[in-house]
């Protein structure tokens, strides 16, 4: 296999289709017609060197056919096909691909990029973050961004999928862009105002299996294994063929990280991936950006989502790991909601302690080899907390998921105060980590953000209702409160509604002053051991929240505090101590307070927390 930074090096008009015997060029234009393909080496088919000019604007198709039997006088051709490596679907997944320029006008010269470390990165859904559900109308919300505190904005899957309105983790055209959102030029023009306002982009890509609505790639190659998982068909990545697949891979994220000026990916549950191989598609991911950085003197990040808590993700290359910038975790994540809200079904199990906080606070896994209730068998690998800085690790109080994969998709702040929604801000942004805001959190958005899906196979939109049923029903659910994933009222349940009450104005000034203090006191500018935290419990409980039953075997529920300790560029002591309790509580730490969203009684050697309550300290 030739170097994974290898450019695409097949023209426009070609196609791998070792599964086809002929191949032909269909092109939607009066000058068209159809066009023979000549076989090249590798499965590959070419256009010849009279066929029409690939000019931008033209809408093409492929048809594939195998060699007849003798006594068939001609072979029987497929349906018209999309180009797998389409650059642009004008009519949907399932129409005619189009000849897109790769030129555009940018104004970016001068960005020099961001790297990772100390940024402050913010999830959004192109389609829900404004109610024109566009590129162009996020344009406009950058200020706000900026003026926050957000460095990076992550945009959740924007690649084309069937039907009209969808999460984005259901993509069958890797390398075009969802044409309501605005098309490629459209993502192009963000990213360049984005760049303008002095903020990065990551793209969310999904790689680890194709969308079940409009994924045609089966007609060509062995692109998947057969095997499926819950979302669709596994890519192929060991098995004959593989190779080219890994292309496929590797060309797309060199596409968006190149030619659209994209500063990062964030790759979806790479934990699904079926690989194998001695160098990881990961690690030839992360090739690719290191190349695309040394190319451009604009640093490129790769960012992993992964259950398995693994430092191999985030291990340089040199000490046998992946060579990846970072990995989302969810255990900061999950100690806060079960400390908040006393919910501790499905995989919450494992978590509700004051102690489980304080543990990921300054080893960010929580299971390290431990035993997993959740999972019935241990979990997680340690690591050497000396060698890796906390930046490695994105940390939030929600995600997409963690909203959405509700039944109601109901956010926090329809469940709790602004106090306990800024206790929780506050140790995620805060934190030796890299901290995520999900679009609206910096207000206390109370828009839920349900699954939704449009596929365009009644067949599919039937099995996603019944999947979600079945999904939620086994934690506990009341059916009557599950959203409909495939109706149009559901998606615009979704949308933010940018209209901001007093207490909404109140969260984004805390959010703010957070996200300038963490600024200023050097945070996520060290390793892991640099940070120090200690815990109490004041009370065991045994609660049910809100939403769905405890577990039966659950752990027991803690109440107690928790305080972290850093060293700030200045050389002076700080610590943020946070009072995960309904009843008030005295902790041994004192000094001056540097912020607090409430009034709590600071003194010299300690501090009175109401219930809920958080204080940043300097000594």
């Amino acid at each position: 296999m030739s170097s994974p930074t290898e450019p695409d090096r097949h023209p426009i008009f070609s196609v791998w289709a070792p599964n086809a015997d002929r191949v032909r060029l269909v092109l939607d234009d009066p000058d068209g017609g159809r066009v023979d393909l000549e076989r090249a080496d590798g499965g590959w088919f070419v256009p010849p060197a009279d066929a029409p000019a690939p000019t931008p604007g033209r809408r093409y198709a492929f048809q594939l056919a195998t060699e007849p039997a003798a006594e068939a006088p001609e072979p029987e051709w497929s349906i018209l096909l999309p180009d797998p490596r389409s650059r642009r679907q004008p009519d949907g997944v399932h129409g005619f691909s189009e000849v897109v320029p790769t030129e555009f006008d940018w104004t970016d010269a001068t960005w020099t990029g961001r790297p990772l470390p100390g940024q402050v990165l913010y999830e959004l859904h192109v389609g829900a973050f404004t109610a024109d559900g566009t590129f162009d109308a996020a344009v406009g919300k950058l200020a706000h961004l900026r003026e926050l505190g957000v460095t990076t904005v992550e945009l959740m899957p924007v690649q084309p999928f069937g039907g009209e309105r969808n999460w984005g983790y259901d993509p069958v055209s890797w390398f075009a862009v969802h044409e309501a959102y605005g098309g490629p030029a459209g993502l192009k023009a963000f990213v360049d105002a984005a760049h303008a306002h002095g903020v990065a982009v990551v793209m969310d890509l999904v790689f680890n299996h194709f969308g079940p609505d409009g994924n045609y790639t089966g007609f060509f190659g062995p692109y998947t294994t057969g095997a499926a998982t819950d979302w669709g068909d596994v890519v192929n990545l060991m098995g004959p063929g593989s190779d080219e697949v890994r292309r496929f891979i590797l060309d797309a994220t060199r596409q968006w990280l190149g030619e659209f000026h994209v500063d990062g990916v964030r790759l979806d549950a790479v934990h699904s991936l079926d690989d194998r191989g001695a160098v990881s598609v990961l690690e030839q991911i992360a090739d690719v950006a290191r190349d695309v950085a040394a190319c451009t003197g604009v640093p490129r990040c790769v960012i992993a989502e992964s259950d398995l808590n693994d430092p191999r993700l985030i291990t340089p290359v040199e000490d046998l790991g992946c060579g990846l910038d970072a990995q989302w975790l969810d255990d900061v994540h999950h100690c806060l909601h079960t400390l908040t809200e006393g919910e501790q079904y499905g995989y919450y199990r494992d978590y509700g302690r004051v102690g489980d906080l304080a543990r990921t606070l300054s080893e960010a896994y929580r299971f390290t080899g431990d035993y997993s209730l959740h999972r019935g068998r241990s979990h997680g690998r340690g690591f050497d907390r000396t060698r890796m800085p906390g930046a490695r690790f994105v940390t939030y109080t929600t995600t997409h998921d963690q909203t959405g994969n509700r039944a109601a998709g109901d956010r926090a702040a329809e469940r709790i105060t602004p106090t306990q929604h800024l206790l929780k801000c506050a140790f995620v942004y805060l934190s030796e980590f890299t901290p995520m805001i999900f679009m609206g959190e910096e207000f206390g958005a109370r828009q839920p953000f349900p699954f939704f899906a449009s596929h365009t196979d009644p067949g599919l939109l039937g099995a996603t209702r019944t999947g979600r049923l079945r999904e939620f029903a086994s934690s506990g659910w009341d059916p009557d409160t599950i959203a409909d994933p495939a109706a149009e009222e559901t998606f615009a349940s979704a949308k933010l509604d940018w209209e901001l009450d007093d207490a909404q104005r109140g969260i984004v000034a805390a959010v703010r002053e957070l996200l300038r203090l963490r600024r200023e006191l050097g945070c996520a500018s060290g390793v892991l051991s640099d940070v120090r935290v200690d815990h109490a419990v004041t009370a065991t409980v045994r609660e049910a929240g809100s939403g769905a039953a405890v577990g039966a075997d659950a752990v027991a529920l803690e109440h107690g505090w928790v305080a972290m300790h850093r060293t700030a560029p200045d050389g002076r002591e700080w610590t943020l101590v946070g009072n995960f309790s309904p009843e008030p509580v005295t902790v041994p730490f004192g000094g001056e307070l540097r912020y607090s969203f409430t009034e709590p009684e600071v003194g010299a050697d300690e501090t009175r927390l109401g219930p809920w309550e958080f204080a940043v300290l300097l000594r």
